[in-house]
C-alpha cells in the first residue's frame, strides 16, 4: 500500500519517488506527491524525511529533517 498524507482541506496524496539524470550527469532521486497511485509509489516515508504543508495550496512536501 503507498504512503498516503491527507492535508488540511481533506484531499489524499500519494508519494512517489524517481531517479533522475542532472545536466552534469549526476543521478539523484526525487520525491513528489500525485493525487493517484502511479508506478514508483513508496510504501513508506524515507529515512530522516518528514511531510510538511504548503498553507497556500495545501501540498504535501518533503522535508529533510
Amino acid at each position: 500500500m503507498a504512503y498516503s498524507h491527507k492535508n488540511s482541506k481533506g484531499q489524499t496524496y500519494y508519494l512517489h519517488s524517481k531517479d533522475v539524470t542532472l545536466r552534469g550527469g549526476r543521478k539523484q532521486t526525487i520525491y513528489y506527491f500525485a493525487r493517484e497511485v502511479k508506478p514508483g509509489a513508496l510504501d513508506e516515508l524515507p529515512a530522516g524525511k518528514t511531510v510538511v504543508e504548503n498553507k497556500r495550496t495545501g501540498l504535501p512536501l518533503l522535508k529533510g529533517k
